[in-house]
């Protein structure tokens, strides 16, 4: 089991973020989010060492934030801040 599969089975929220310092587009999303009614877990990149590299080596994605749906059973890789926002139409 991977680290965003353990983060997601132990999230008692809508989605799981991860984020990093100074970075605009995680201030969206965290404001996105409840604005949708939708609540979540954030985990700090920059304040976890190894965190970075193995949520890369998980999801292929690079940047912040990293967005991820565990509304469900199995988690759903949504993508940073504009996925989310196209995801929750």
């Amino acid at each position: 089991m991977g680290i965003v599969e353990e983060h997601a089975a132990a999230a008692e929220t809508d989605f799981i973020i991860y984020t990093g310092m100074f970075c605009p587009f995680c201030t969206a999303v965290k404001r996105f989010l409840p604005n949708k009614g939708m609540t979540f877990s954030e985990f700090n990149m920059d304040e976890i060492d190894g965190l970075r590299q193995q949520v890369v080596s998980e999801t292929g994605h690079r940047t912040v934030p990293v967005v991820i749906d565990v509304r469900n059973e199995q988690p759903i890789f949504i993508g940073g801040f504009d996925e989310t926002q196209v995801y929750l139409r």
